[in-house]
């Protein structure tokens, strides 16, 4: 009889064996009360879906501008890139790389990731690499960081307001959406996608 898989605790490295649980039943961790797993159905064409749909959102965050400014007669658009591009030339070229990175780089890179996961799971199949891929993703989750800049973006709006005409524009509706749909996919419980593909095919890594 095979024994129950591992679960290790992400937050103190407690190891437990997988349990059963009820539909919606959480697991915690009983050293530092951390979510384990949970017990939530997982259904690969909806995170097939928002993983679609967050790549086409963070295209369109990327190329379309944030803000517009408005100083007496002066309008100017703000883009990702400008500032990025701004931020290296006033002399913190580390920030403007670690704002690239959070910001496009390690989510494109998490979508891609979940498209090469996913998609070959939907057909039944286990794609190559797939063990890499699943640590990959477990590792960048917290390097994905859309929702900080969204809120910082918010608090400079805030403060620019009382200088100067400001006005969101369509990159930022799209960042906003974007931090939606990558907190969705990223609350799916990993284990079960190992689960379904132990299921459905062999290892090919």
């Amino acid at each position: 009889m095979s024994e129950a898989p591992i679960v290790i605790c992400e937050h103190c490295d407690a190891v437990y064996r997988r349990r059963p649980l009820a539909l919606g039943q959480l697991a915690r961790c009983s050293r530092c009360d951390g979510p384990l797993y949970r017990n939530r159905p997982i259904d690969l064409d909806v995170m097939l879906a928002l993983a679609v749909a967050a790549l086409i959102v963070l295209v369109i965050a990327n190329v379309f501008p944030i803000v517009n400014l408005q100083v007496s007669n002066d309008d100017r658009e703000a883009t990702l890139w400008g500032a990025i591009l701004a931020t290296y030339d006033s002399g913190v070229g580390f920030v403007a790389l670690l704002a690239a990175l959070t910001v496009f780089f390690y989510p494109l890179l998490q979508l891609l990731l979940y498209l090469h996961v996913l998609l070959p799971l939907r057909f039944g199949m286990r794609g190559a690499g797939f063990n890499t891929s699943m640590h990959l993703l477990r590792a960048m989750q917290p390097w994905s960081m859309v929702e900080v800049f969204v809120l910082g973006v918010l608090v400079a709006l805030v403060k620019l307001s009382s200088m100067a005409e400001v006005t969101p524009k369509l990159g930022m509706w799209g960042f906003a959406l974007l931090t939606v749909l990558l907190t969705w996919l990223n609350s799916f419980d990993m284990h079960q996608l190992w689960d379904i593909a132990e299921e459905r095919c062999s290892g090919r890594d």
